[in-house]
């Protein structure tokens, strides 16, 4: 088993590396302009969601952009938007504790955030035995046939992935969970919350498994779309300019708890000046109200966006502790 893993990892970094297309390799990492920062750990695979290509392609597609925001050739802030190829790209450990974690970035459902809540994460996790899953997922506002339910699809899809794929990379398929941040906390809660809806229909055999994270980590995250709660910005991006109360509702995680939810573990900053902390306030009663475990930490300070490199020096710091600890306890062991 071992030396299967090995292989399975030397064929991965080889393929990163050098571009081969080999085994299942497939949609690379993006890349802006330059190099990646030495000695940072990358992707060592690349999983494409939808191997036929994703369904309900918009008449025009779009064309994927990645555009670098850092001025520090040692610290990458990439955002990559117009996504026609939802992937995940995959952190192996180098001794996996069997756990799998689903990252899921923010950007407002405009772009994805890669490395500030996608690789840097995964590193985090990959360095205490979790094997991590960053997704890019295609954007609601570009037109795809899924409309709403776009981003939900590849969520759903990719928990599916995973367990299809879980001897491949050491990972018991009951302990696999999902983490967002802000609009990808939505997405988290959306998961979590509506992960036995029908969102599109099945193309192979990954699609028989379930969904469901068996917990789910929604980290400043967007929950309501009414406003005045509701982030304006991802709020239209994903329900258009006039949404209906209908289809406020059905995209509120907080107005769709099923009474077998995993356990949930929420944080937000009450400085926030971005999402409310009222969104996470909502998503708490919500839960609680159908008697689904769930552990909320607010913090005084710490704003939007802090993730783990705004973190530093702060008390919000300890929060990726306190979410490990608190996992142990809810089925990620």
């Amino acid at each position: 088993m071992r030396s299967d893993r090995r292989a399975i990892l030397g064929a991965g970094l080889f393929a990163t590396l050098f571009g081969a297309s080999l085994g299942r390799a497939q949609t690379a990492p993006p890349m802006a302009k330059g190099a990646s920062p030495p000695g940072l750990p990358q992707p060592v695979e690349t999983i494409d969601l939808w191997p036929q290509g994703a369904p309900g392609m918009p008449a025009t597609p779009p064309a994927e952009q990645v555009t670098e925001r850092s001025e520090d050739a040692l610290v990458t802030d990439r955002a990559v938007l117009g996504i026609t190829k939802p992937r995940m790209a995959v952190f192996q450990p180098d001794r996996p504790n069997g756990a799998a974690v689903l990252l899921i970035p923010g950007g407002g459902y405009r772009h994805v955030v890669v490395d500030k809540e996608g690789y840097e994460m995964a590193r985090w996790l990959t360095a205490r035995g979790f094997t991590a899953f960053v997704l890019f997922y295609r954007l609601p506002y570009d037109g795809w046939a899924a409309g709403s339910d776009l981003c939900l699809s590849d969520a759903q899809r990719s928990m599916r992935l995973i367990r299809h794929r879980h001897a491949e990379f050491a990972i018991d398929p009951e302990r696999v969970a999902a983490m967002g941040f802000s609009a990808g906390g939505h997405l988290c809660a959306d998961l979590a919350t509506r992960f036995a809806a029908r969102t599109y229909t099945p193309v192979d055999a990954a699609d028989s498994l379930s969904a469901k994270p068996v917990c789910a980590a929604p980290i400043y995250p967007v929950v309501s779309m009414t406003l005045p709660d509701a982030h304006p910005g991802s709020r239209e991006r994903l329900l258009g300019a006039n949404p209906t109360p209908a289809m406020e509702a059905a995209h509120s995680p907080d107005r769709n708890v099923p009474g077998d939810a995993p356990p949930f573990f929420i944080l937000h900053a009450e400085d926030d000046d971005v999402v409310p902390v009222q969104n996470s306030l909502l998503l708490r009663a919500a839960l609680k109200a159908k008697a689904i475990r769930v552990e909320m930490h607010l913090f005084e300070h710490g704003g939007h966006g802090f993730g783990l490199r705004k973190a530093v020096g702060k008390p919000v710091e300890v929060w990726p502790d306190l979410w490990r600890g608190w996992a142990r306890t809810a089925g990620l062991g």
